[in-house]
Parts: C-alpha cells; sequence; structure tokens
C-alpha cells in the first residue's frame, strides 16, 4: 500500500506501524509522487494527507489529487488523514471520492481496521468488475449465465458438466431462492434435446381437480369446462425437458399417475381412450429432503428413485459468500436497464452490507434488495443505505419488511439500526450507511432521534 505525506516522520510513523502488520509499504511525499506510484506500481490503497507544501491548511491540493487518482482508477480505496476537528476537510474528502478518513493524531487501531476494511473491499470491487457478472459456465453456445464462482459451487458445477449432455432424470435440492430453476434451464440448454421445448410447471400450484388436465391434457367434454381438446404438459414437452418444480408437493394419488408415465412414457389425456407416447427429460425441483418424505410415507419412494438418476444440492447463498458481489453487479446491470438509470457500480459500503447480511432468502432475495436500491439510488453508485437492507442489522433474523414504508421511513429505520448495532457510534454508524458523520448528524436531526 502507498503512504503519503510531506512530513517525514509521519511517513516513518506509519510505515513501521503499517509493516508490523505485515503491509508493504511505498511512500510518497508529493501530489506528483503519489500519481506516479499510482500509474506504476501495483497498490492495494492509498493513505493520504490532504495538504502538502504548496499549503498546509486548505485541503485543496489533496482534493484535486483525490480526483486525478479516481479518473486513474475508480476501485482503488484512498484514505485520507485530516487535522483533529476539521470534520469539514473529511466531509468534503468524502464527497469527492474517499473512501474513508483518518484524524491526526490517529489512533493506531482503528487506521488498522479501516486500512484493512478498505482493502478487503477493494479488493472484492476489483474482482466484481474483473469478472463483469459473467461466470465460467457462460458458454457462447447459448448457455444461461450461472454465476457460481465461489469454492462451494465447483464440485456441483463439475457434475452439472458431465449430466447436462444426458438423458439422466435430474433433482434439484436446494432452499427457496438458490436458482434452481435457472439450472434446469442450464441443463436443458447443456443437452441434445436444447432445440426442443422446454416446459416448467409448477407443481405446487396444481390442485388436485386440475392435475391430470395440467399435466396429460384433456378431451373436449370430459368435464363441464372442457369446452375444447387440451395438451398437457408432457405433450407439450414432448423431445425437450420437462422440469417439475416443487415436486414434493404432489398429493400420493397425483404421485401415483406421475409414475405411471414416468415408467412407460405412455399417457392418455382426460376423458380419453387414446394412449399416447411421449418422450421427455425429467428434471425436478424441491426445497425438502424427499428421502426424510419416503421414509415417512409422505413420497412414494419408488417414485424418488426415477426422479433422482442424479441428485444436485445447491448450497444457500450464505454458504458462498464469495459470488454476492458479482450477483449484485448482474443485478444491478438488469435493474439499471429494466428502470433506465444510468448506474455504475456499487460504493464499497454497499457492497460490505450485501456481505454482511444472512440472505435467509438466497438469491431471489438480493436480486430483491438491488431492484429495490436501483430505484432508490441517488447519484451513480448504489449506496448501503439505498439498499434498505436488512443490510444495517448485520443479521438474517428479524428482516424488517420496507415494502410498505416511505423512503424517509425506510432512512429512520435503518439509522436506528445502525445506531443500535455501533452501541450509539456515530461514526462507524455512518460508515457502514455510506454517509459522511455530518450528513448523518443532519438527518438524525431531520428524523428527531
Amino acid at each position: 500500500m502507498l503512504v503519503a505525506d510531506d512530513q517525514p516522520d509521519v511517513i516513518q510513523a506509519l510505515r513501521l506501524l503499517l509493516k508490523s502488520e505485515g503491509y508493504l509499504v511505498e511512500t510518497a511525499r508529493s501530489p506528483a509522487g503519489i500519481l506516479s506510484a499510482v500509474e506504476t506500481e501495483d497498490i492495494d490503497a492509498v493513505l493520504m494527507d490532504l495538504n502538502y507544501t504548496r499549503d498546509t491548511t486548505s485541503g485543496q491540493e489533496g482534493f484535486a489529487l483525490l480526483s486525478r487518482l479516481l479518473s486513474l482508477d475508480a476501485t482503488l480505496p484512498l484514505v485520507v488523514m485530516t487535522a483533529w476537528g476539521s470534520v469539514d476537510s473529511a466531509v468534503e474528502a468524502m464527497r469527492r471520492g474517499a473512501w474513508d478518513y483518518i484524524e491526526k493524531p490517529w489512533d493506531n487501531a482503528r487506521l488498522l481496521a479501516v486500512i484493512r476494511t478498505q482493502i478487503e473491499l477493494g479488493r472484492a470491487i476489483r474482482k466484481t468488475h474483473r469478472l463483469e457478472g459473467e461466470t465460467r459456465l457462460t458458454r457462447p453456445d447459448g448457455l444461461p449465465t450461472l454465476i457460481a464462482e465461489s469454492s462451494a459451487m465447483q464440485p456441483l458445477l463439475r457434475l452439472m458438466e458431465r449430466i447436462g449432455p444426458s438423458d439422466a432424470n435430474v433433482l434439484i435440492a436446494g432452499e427457496h431462492g438458490t436458482g434452481k430453476e435457472l439450472v434446469a434451464r442450464w441443463l436443458h440448454a447443456a443437452s441434445p434435446r436444447a432445440n426442443q421445448p422446454f416446459v416448467a410447471v409448477n407443481m405446487g400450484g396444481l390442485s388436485e381437480g386440475v392435475f391430470e388436465s395440467e399435466l396429460f391434457g384433456h378431451v373436449k367434454g370430459a368435464f363441464t369446462d372442457a369446452k375444447a381438446d387440451r395438451v398437457g404438459r408432457f405433450e407439450l414437452a414432448h423431445g425437450g425437458t420437462l422440469f417439475l418444480d416443487e415436486i414434493a408437493n404432489v398429493s400420493m394419488a397425483g404421485q401415483a399417475k406421475l409414475l405411471r408415465v414416468l415408467q412407460t412414457g405412455d399417457l392418455e389425456r382426460v376423458g380419453s381412450s387414446k394412449t399416447r407416447h411421449v418422450d421427455v427429460r425429467i428434471l425436478s425441483a424441491t426445497n425438502v429432503d424427499l428421502g426424510t418424505e419416503a421414509a415417512a410415507g409422505r413420497f412414494r419412494e419408488d417414485l424418488l428413485f426415477r426422479l433422482n438418476t442424479i441428485e444436485l444440492n445447491l448450497p444457500p447463498l450464505r454458504q458462498r459468500r464469495d459470488d454476492i458481489p458479482p450477483l449484485a453487479m448482474h443485478f444491478l446491470r438488469a435493474h439499471s436497464q429494466r428502470y433506465h438509470k444510468v448506474l455504475s457500480g456499487l460504493d464499497p459500503t454497499a457492497i460490505q452490507a450485501l456481505l454482511d447480511h444472512g440472505w435467509p432468502g438466497n438469491i431471489r432475495e438480493l436480486d430483491h434488495a438491488i431492484e429495490r436500491a436501483v430505484l432508490l439510488a441517488h447519484g451513480d453508485t448504489v449506496r448501503a443505505i439505498d439498499l434498505a437492507l436488512r443490510a444495517a442489522s448485520g443479521s438474517a433474523d428479524a428482516v424488517p419488511r420496507v415494502e410498505s414504508m416511505t423512503l424517509e421511513e425506510v432512512e429512520r429505520l435503518l439509522i436506528q439500526k445502525a445506531l443500535t448495532r455501533f452501541e450509539g457510534n456515530v461514526s462507524q454508524a455512518a460508515r457502514a450507511l455510506g454517509l459522511s458523520r455530518s450528513a448523518l448528524y443532519r438527518r438524525l436531526s431531520t428524523h428527531g432521534l
């Protein structure tokens, strides 16, 4: 990392402190030296004074330097040093793009904590930009995008690559919101059936009365409302793939009917005695353990054997945190385009908020959080407070529902949670919310807190 100050004793003290923590330290004593180092060296972060030899109090040299550095590398963490009590200078530096600030004389523990946090955030942002929200599974042959760079996903991806080209029936298990249908679409696209239909049906949404009609079809007059022949989902998927979502919700009677078709490939439309043969690959999904359900007598074991020739278990998002930044950027681009907003990325505090959250709703919850943040965002980046999370709580439990709140109510709630989390420490709460201390004080006054 780079330490910059025009006072040799300050540079020496910071060099010794940072080297004791294992950092490789470069130094500079002027704006020109800082620019030269950033242009020629691989720098993780810059810790820089605002005042140099041209003047010693206004900070104008430092403010101008911030703009130059950001134009060179917008992902470079910039931490400024200000004289104790110079709140206005710190606020202005944050407004101009500094990621955080340290007051002189500094507290060693706080300085090291700030540097460590900003370097980690900078690395996460750079990785996100480098990946461009894409994954190693994105191929030129039209496979759906799977964002899965984390180590927890690698065994699953390797298995998918092996079974995708086969005709094997696959059971995809995982919590709500983990992306089971996307995996099913990827398997279909990777198979020889890719140019044939992919038909998805939510088995949990089929009542007993319409189960056969929806899956197998019916003929005109088969029942009161059957005013014309209808093709069922199995026939629609002929030659392709049928995706049975929430398969655990099928009744025992429905399971028996489903099993017969899977065993023989033969079916009759409701009201018809004509047998039709279908050729489909079955992909199914569940968020419960079907083995346990079978042992309890709630799911047919012979049907389970037909469905899970191969079983894929998708890990929840909390077990694949390396995927959170690229997933967030993927959703940010999609929703920015949808709502016609120009957003360049995620503020470092927003990325930290995303990494801190437990995501009980998994990828679906992340998608919704980013969509809401895009709608609320002011400026060209999404901040922690725009996420309206849940972010300030740092907990997966007791997630507040903010859908019916006004923006002012959401902001008040997040400020309260941030202050509670940091035991009233305004500086820490402000950083968690992506605000300067003075901005947070203004909001405290506005909300009567």
